[in-house]
């Protein structure tokens, strides 16, 4: 079982080191997941962050942003731009 956990952790292809170019695609991505996270709730319960997100909205928003981010810097890397 081992083993194979280490063979499949050698196939996997490494990711791109961090640059520049990958901490602005992560940001605009979070930037579109609090957005999105801020239009579309229509829950306004809760303590604040800023006076305009709840807390809940901006954990959210930031989450949903990470993996979106994630997604786009694997992506834009697999097909070579970044």
């Amino acid at each position: 079982m081992l083993h194979s956990s280490l063979l499949l952790a050698a196939a996997t292809p490494m990711s791109q080191a961090w640059s520049p170019t990958i901490a602005i695609v992560m940001v605009v991505c979070n930037a579109l997941g609090v957005f999105a996270a801020a239009t579309t709730s229509k829950v306004k319960a809760g303590p604040t962050v800023g006076g305009a997100l709840t807390l809940g909205q901006a954990i959210g928003g930031t989450c949903f942003g990470h993996i979106l981010g994630a997604g786009a810097i694997l992506g834009l890397t697999s097909i070579g731009v970044i």
